[in-house]
């Protein structure tokens, strides 16, 4: 959880790429929220959708041009490249693909981080 505890610093691409990862899960949610309101009830109301609908679209659009930029920062090979722009379909996708690739090493720094804290002490 530390790790996530600077969630706002966008001074590298690694990290702006977790942030618009983050920020695409968020505006699922409320796309999520919006068409639960619009179709659950008998009188739904739209007023989510037309809300929430546009964010996650700039937002879903932020992502994807944002995995391509990191992908080539980064040095990305097709495969993760084709697995990061697949987890913006998918609600939370992002997300899980984050963490997937922070846990293996495809996150820059983010990754280095993470490593080090979990390496046994010797001590």
């Amino acid at each position: 959880m530390v790790g996530m505890a600077n969630v706002f610093d966008l001074s590298t691409t690694a990290t702006r790429f977790r942030f618009v990862a983050i920020l695409e899960a968020f505006t699922w949610l409320g796309l999520l929220i919006g068409m639960a309101f619009k179709y659950l009830p008998a009188d739904g109301n739209e007023i989510g959708v037309k809300i929430f609908g546009p964010i996650h679209g700039g937002v879903f659009v932020l992502y994807l041009l944002i995995s391509l930029w990191t992908a080539r920062k980064l040095s990305w090979n097709l495969v993760t490249t084709f697995w990061a722009l697949v987890a913006s379909v998918p609600p939370f996708g992002t997300v899980v693909f984050e963490v997937w690739a922070a846990r293996t090493g495809r996150m820059g720094e983010l990754s280095r981080s993470s490593a080090v804290k979990s390496e046994p002490s010797l001590v």
